[in-house]
């Protein structure tokens, strides 16, 4: 199934782009937060969660620079007990240097998920397509200025590692470029690992589910030899710029799923659940709409849609009708998760991830704790 800018609902790749006003809101908030306590974020309740917890942290979560962060942040202190690692979106690479999001580096959130147990691990995207990438690392040179400037950013705050999020060079190009770009980011990512656990951090790698034609830009096996963690980001089946449908399906996670653990180690996968949705106009060329679980909950009961829940697939949606227009909104919530995570068990997969923090259903926690 080919797509374009498929995975992360962010400014200036496939998502929405917010307005200048929101982005310098979104930094200034990030600059201005104070260290939170966990009692303070969650409560009694919560700390008492923590407590019981332990042993539990299986899950890693994304952390949007954009957006309400300050919601999102208190979310992973909130579910610390489940949460081994957080990664904020906060940058992106080029060809020689990594830039900063706005908020990018926050001590406050560096720490206060340090003192809740968390690791930081940020994430790091890029902006080449695959021919551009294919010829920066076949070029030995470039390739270790690039792998300098993430390490030179890994070693610029207290993180815990980074995570290379390279999406664009695997859904840009003809077949030959990203057969150059799988062999050359092989070289890039076992350079960079190398390099990393020389000073004691983590290299998580995130990829393309690797079926259907997807994702064959990334060589799971070699990944899977060099990295901590291989992530999957288990959705977007169906996205913003192709025909409605779910965002993941139980078929699709057996699929990718299987192929997965023949080639990486069960321990070192990671299987991300969306938090969000697409509300497509169905029969329009628009691009379909991002909500979150709240904003796609809240639509449905405005709408006085039914809430249909999709046993196939195991995910939940609806239909509504405005301006003339029909509209279909898939999306996913802890109903679902329940129904899909025993694909997980099967293969022995127990790390789970969440794209992003503030974007899901509460229960979505509850839902991986087997409650």
């Amino acid at each position: 199934m080919e797509r374009v800018s498929v995975s992360r609902v962010r400014p200036g790749v496939s998502r929405a782009r917010p307005g200048l006003a929101l982005l310098l809101g979104v930094a200034a908030l990030a600059g201005a937060l104070a260290p939170v306590s966990l009692g303070e974020a969650a409560g009694a309740e919560a700390a008492g969660e923590m407590r019981a917890g332990a042993g539990r942290r299986t899950g890693s979560a994304w952390l949007p620079y954009w957006g309400d962060t300050d919601a999102a942040y208190r979310d992973a202190l909130r579910h610390a007990s489940q949460l081994h690692t957080v990664s904020p979106f906060w940058y992106e690479a080029s060809a020689e240097t990594v830039k900063g999001q706005p908020g990018a580096g926050s001590g406050d959130i560096i720490d206060g998920l340090h003192d809740a147990g968390i690791d930081v691990v940020p994430t790091v995207t890029e902006t080449l397509d695959a021919q551009a990438m294919a010829d920066l690392t076949h070029d030995p040179k470039r390739r270790a200025a690039h792998v300098d400037a993430l390490v030179r950013m890994a070693e610029s705050r207290s993180y815990d590692g980074v995570d290379l999020d390279y999406e664009t060079m695997a859904v840009t190009g003809g077949k030959a470029a990203r057969e150059r770009v799988r062999t050359g980011y092989n070289a890039l990512a076992g350079e960079l690992c190398a390099r990393l656990h020389a000073r004691d951090k983590q290299c998580v790698i995130t990829v393309l589910a690797r079926v259907r034609g997807s994702g064959e830009v990334y060589d799971y096996e070699h990944l899977g030899k060099v990295a901590d963690r291989v992530r999957i980001m288990g959705y977007d089946l169906h996205w913003a710029g192709g025909a409605p449908g779910p965002l993941s399906s139980k078929d699709w996670y057996e699929e990718f799923l299987r192929y997965a653990t023949d080639t990486i180690p069960a321990h070192k996968i990671e299987v991300a659940f969306p938090g969000y949705g697409w509300d497509w106009t169905v029969g329009s060329r628009d691009r379909a709409g991002h909500l979150t679980w709240q904003e796609a909950e809240a639509l449905r009961k405005r709408q006085g849609a039914d809430y249909l829940f999709d046993a196939e697939s195991g995910t939940p949606h609806f239909t509504y009708r405005q301006d003339g227009r029909d509209h279909e909104v898939w999306y996913q919530d802890a109903h679902g998760v329940r129904e899909q995570l025993p694909l997980l068990k099967k293969y022995g997969v127990r790390g789970t991830g969440l794209w992003a923090l503030g974007f899901e259903d509460p229960d979505f926690w509850a839902a991986l704790r087997g409650e």
